[in-house]
This record gives C-alpha cells, structure tokens and sequence, in this order.
C-alpha cells in the first residue's frame, strides 16, 4: 500500500549539525515531505547544508518562525535548546518534531503538550528507531503471544563512552547529557512500545571519572570536565504487571550481554547483538527467539552456536538507517486525524521516567511516574 499525504507537507528544518544528515536523507526519498529552508546560528552552516542536499531556502530561526508557507519545524538543535525551539514553533502556527530528549525539565515538556493542545498542532519526537523492521518484528510477536504475556525486560548498553569516536564530545558529559538522557530514549521508547506505560521506576548511580580524555580529531589528548553520572542502574515497573531493570554506562570496557532481552510466560525474545551500534538505537538487526514452539515462528537457520534459538523472520521494511521515519508518519497522521506514533505524549513519558530515574538515587526510594501514553499502534507491513 502506497501513503502519501495530499499535498507537499513543508518543513523548515532548525539545527544544521551532523544528525541533520541522515534526516535529509531519508525525508528526500518521499516526496510527501519535503524540507524548503535549512537554519542555524551560523549563515555558512545553513547556506552549505542546504546546498549539499539541495533545499532551496537557507536562513534563520526566526524567518522559518515567520515562514507562513512551512507546515512544520524539525527541530534539530542541541538538548538545552530544544523546548524553546518547540515553544516557538507551535506558537507561530507549526507542527514540530523534534531530536530526543523532547525536553530538559517536566514543566517545559508540559507547556509543550498544553500548547500543542491548544493550538491543534501535532507534536512529534525522536527516537522512531522502533518503527524499524526490528523492533516492528519484536512488537509482533509479543502481539501475536509468540512468548505468552510479558513478565519482564532487560536493557543494557556498556560503551566506554563518546570521547573515543566523537570529535567533540564535551556535551555528553555536561548537564543534558550522559548514558540516561542519551541512550535511554531508545531503550525506554521501545519497552513502552512492546509494554505499554511505566508506573513508577528506582534507579541507582556513579560517576566514576571526574575528568575524561578526547582520544580522536584534532583534539586528541585534550581532557574534558564530567559534570554528570556516567553510569546508571534501574528498576521498572509497568501498568501491564511486567518488570524490568535497565543499564546505560559510559564506564563498561566491553560486555556480552544482550542489549535488550523481553521474557514471558512461554519464551523469550532477544536481542544478541555485542555491538552498541546494533541495539535499540538502530532500525536493523536479527531478532531471536527461543519458546517450546520455536519452529513455528521461524523459516530461517539457527545462529551458529545458538541451536535452540530461531532467527525470526522479518516481514517489515524500513530495515536501514531511516531516521525521519517518525516525521513522515507525523504529516501522515495530520491527514489521518490520529496522533503520530512517535508522538509528544510517548516522548514526555519517556522523559518523565528518564527524571525519575536520576532523582531516585536522591531520594532512596521508588519514583512514581504522573503520566501516561498508549503504545504506539504498530506500523503496518506495507507501510509505503
């Protein structure tokens, strides 16, 4: 089945930095959505991104703001920075979507959905990673009881950190930043996709280097403040009944525990990979399974090594990096009357959890989470 909106949905895009690729990429492959104007502080920075992908306006924050002809703003800025940009853009007449985190504090987030409310704009927030054929495949399975109803789930990320492969790494170690607020949207946007909502959450943390080295670029050898944890543990509880326990470390050398495991009553799916890149945070990626009727969920070879797992097989598109994937299903729901998947109210959510996680080491006991999202509706297999 083909989709497309009805007419050319217009995008003004704000935040010219390296995420910006693969978001011209993927929205220049449909020609529903399409981006009409690059802005950033910088004049050079918007001028050179938008003549590297063609769009036809480079300029300021403000003349998109001002823009009446764009439908809706990506917001592509820095953390500290998205809120505002969000703010502005409902309040000038736009749809946004926006890079995760959706916010940096709770009030703001609320002011976002109050606004967007008000107004009938649509907000909408990365990560869409779990519209990939992946996740999609996860979330059928649990939907057509492969494992039973879900009992419990486990992430884990250990990196040793940014400082080795990014050039300038400083802010994910600055207030904003850190393993939580930057790996757990896609961990906690996929349980709740698979689970549904979170109840309350505990969590426990460390910081265990004050001081770290740029080891790449031009800036190698330069050390860099910490001013946030770097490695944090945490206990969920869901509305469904299910639990979890979740880990996100800058301080782990290496690991071989899968990056992301669902149990249930009749079997369990995971996710092997030893490899940070192909975890939750990815569209692509093998799905395994293990139930006492393993054969029946599966037509492919078993993983070397792992003969009592099955392969599963992945009926679904989008099995690339697709980012932007969640901003076409936006302009999609705008001429659907529903709210995109990856929606303001599943982004605050994950927030809202993110929060209670970093203030419960505080506190010493159990967070309880205010808000509430519906698990988004899954994509369907011939999406596009």
């Amino acid at each position: 089945m083909t989709r497309e909106t009805s007419k050319s949905f217009r995008v003004g895009l704000i935040g010219c930095g390296r995420i910006s690729d693969i978001y011209l990429k993927t929205l220049s492959k449909f020609s529903s959505v399409e981006v009409v104007a690059c802005a950033s502080l910088d004049p050079q920075e918007s001028r050179a991104k938008a003549d590297q992908y063609g769009v036809a306006k480079a300029c300021t924050p403000n003349e998109v703001f001002a823009d009446p002809t764009i439908d809706c703003v990506l917001n592509l800025t820095i953390p500290a920075a998205h809120a505002e940009i969000s703010l502005r853009a409902l309040e000038a007449g736009k749809h946004v979507y926006s890079e995760k985190p959706l916010v940096m504090n709770r009030s703001d987030g609320k002011a976002i959905l109050h606004t967007a409310s008000e107004t009938g704009l649509l907000v909408g927030c990365a990560p869409d990673t779990f519209l990939g054929g992946r996740w999609q495949t996860v979330r059928r399975l649990i939907d057509e009881g492969a494992i039973g109803k879900p009992t419990g789930i486990l992430a884990h990320v250990g990196t040793h950190g940014t400082e080795r492969h990014h050039p300038n790494p400083d802010f994910y170690y600055q207030a904003g930043g850190g393993p939580l607020l930057d790996l757990g949207p896609y961990y906690l946007t996929v349980m709740i996709c698979c689970l549904g909502p979170i109840d309350r959450v505990a969590g426990m943390a460390r910081r265990t280097f004050d001081k770290r080295m740029i080891e790449n670029g031009p800036r190698n050898g330069e050390w860099m403040d910490v001013e946030v944890d770097t490695h944090s543990l945490s206990l969920l509880q869901f509305s469904s009944g299910a639990i979890g326990s979740m880990t996100m470390s800058f301080d782990v050398w290496d690991s071989e525990t899968p990056r992301l495991e669902i149990y249930g009553e009749n079997g369990t799916i995971s996710i092997p990979d030893p490899d940070p890149v192909h975890g939750a945070n990815t569209f692509q990626g093998d799905v395994w399974l293990k139930t006492r009727e393993t054969s029946r969920w599966s037509h492919q070879p078993r993983p070397t090594g792992r003969e009592d797992w099955q392969v599963v097989e992945n009926k679904h598109g989008f099995n690339e990096d697709s980012r932007g994937l969640g901003l076409l299903d936006l302009a999609l729901a705008i001429q659907e009357g529903r709210q995109p998947r990856a929606s303001g109210a599943l982004a605050y959510h994950v927030f809202e959890v993110m929060d209670a996680i970093e203030r419960a080491p505080k506190f010493g006991a159990y967070q309880t989470i205010e808000s509430r999202c519906a698990a988004p509706e899954p994509l369907p297999v011939d999406f596009l």
